[in-house]
């Protein structure tokens, strides 16, 4: 077991930002397509965050020509190349899926101040 958990200390990303929840962010990632590979940027609100250590995920949504888009994005992938924060977000609950109901401005999360 302490073998396991020397592999996933060495694993751990640290550079990530420190990002919250409601905090709005620029995911780059690697896209794969045939034998070329680019980078991809997914912009949207993190509405959760689970686990912890080295499987540590956060979820991002966004809504793009009136449909909703999640992604869920592990911490320390080797494919999520930088997390950039746009704005930081004031919310009170630890996961926002209420946000899914909501539609156009009441979907919005207040900023940080």
């Amino acid at each position: 077991m302490d073998a396991l958990k020397l592999i996933a200390n060495q694993s751990i990303k640290t550079e990530m930002p420190n990002v919250n929840i409601g905090d709005t962010v620029k995911v780059h990632c690697k896209i794969k397509e045939g034998d070329k590979e680019r980078i991809q940027i997914f912009e949207g609100t993190i509405i959760a965050k689970k686990h912890g250590g080295v499987q540590e995920t956060f979820t991002v949504r966004r809504v793009a020509h009136g449909c909703g888009i999640e992604r869920v994005f592990p911490v320390h992938s080797p494919n999520v190349v930088k997390v950039e924060l746009v704005r930081s977000g004031k919310v009170r609950r630890a996961k926002l899926y209420y946000l899914r109901d909501r539609v156009g401005k009441a979907a919005k999360v207040k900023q940080k101040i």
